[in-house]
């Protein structure tokens, strides 16, 4: 049996409940008939307790409905409907929240510290679990007297879910970055919160979903949005960095070089320009490494003489 009927239907009978209260009371008073002041006093207490059975749902918002501690069911078609007057009503959202958890504190896999932060896109899957398996703090108990229309209690709710969403996401956040490390520092084919990328997110959302799942929570999205070290080591870390990138660099340059003085000596030997001892072939290669290699432009010296 559903626990929601069509609200228009109900709502013609409703209107002919307080005609047909009216039109007995005006007889019962006309006619002093004792028996239609009755049947209309009946009419006026069927249509009073008619009334408080209907609601309106909008589009992604629900109804849990509990008789007395017992729960009946959770409407979540969108519409006009009328339910048992006696059934305790609970708005629910079903839309979409979005969350940005601000940086926190943490260690790496390598002991580093560390801020991270991320965003996370949820919504209330199972009505029933979000309603009953947490208290969420803050929410106001809904009474017989709301019927739906009280937004102030539904924001009071969404503010408990924010609160415990936020909670378990910054656990949950806690155990991923101690699984991965900031940087490569040896392995390069190593997984880092830095170049992970879809990996450290899919993970991470996998780990938020097993917190949340007791209150019926559904991850749409989670992701890292801020990601540096600590302060306390943010200039050591700098600086490491920035000696990583001069040796890259010189590694080309030398790389470089090498190419050019090997290509040199061989054009030389090719076309017959000069020939060299194996001492000035090594003092040619000298000099032009330090040309090649060097971090300021080079001062020639002309020899006038005999290159020997």
């Amino acid at each position: 049996m559903s626990v929601a009927n069509n609200g228009f239907l109900h709502l013609i009978i409703n209107l002919v409940l307080l005609c047909l209260a009216v039109w007995l009371c005006i007889v019962a008073g006309e006619k002093e008939n004792a028996i239609a002041g009755v049947v209309g006093g009946l009419c006026w207490v069927l249509w009073g307790f008619h009334l408080p059975g209907f609601m309106v749902i909008q589009p992604n918002q629900c109804r849990v409905l509990t008789f007395f501690g017992r729960y009946s069911g959770t409407v979540t078609d969108n519409g006009f409907f009328w339910t048992n007057p006696f059934y305790v009503k609970r708005k629910l959202s079903l839309r979409a929240r979005n969350m940005d958890v601000p940086p926190i504190k943490v260690n790496d896999k390598c002991g580093n510290p560390i801020m991270i932060g991320l965003v996370l896109v949820w919504r209330i899957k199972d009505t029933y679990k979000a309603c009953f398996n947490i208290d969420v703090e803050g929410a106001a108990q809904p009474t017989h007297r709301q019927i739906g229309t009280d937004n102030s209690t539904v924001q009071q709710q969404l503010k408990g879910y924010d609160n415990f969403v936020s909670v378990q996401s910054d656990s949950a956040l806690r155990k991923v970055a101690s699984l991965f490390a900031y940087d490569n520092l040896e392995d390069l084919n190593e997984v880092t919160l830095r170049n992970g990328g879809d990996e450290v997110n899919r993970r991470l959302e996998q780990e938020i979903s097993k917190h949340l799942e007791i209150a019926g929570i559904d991850v749409v999205e989670a992701r890292i949005n801020y990601l540096a070290y600590a302060q306390e080591i943010a200039s050591v870390m700098l600086k490491r960095q920035q000696a990583e990138a001069i040796i890259a660099a010189r590694e080309k340059i030398v790389e470089g070089a090498v190419s050019m003085v090997d290509m040199a000596l061989r054009k030389l030997a090719a076309d017959n320009v000069v020939e060299m001892d194996e001492e000035r072939k090594a003092a040619m290669v000298s000099n032009l490494m330090v040309v090649l290699c060097g971090d300021e432009g080079a001062t020639p010296v002309l020899n006038t003489g005999s290159i020997y």
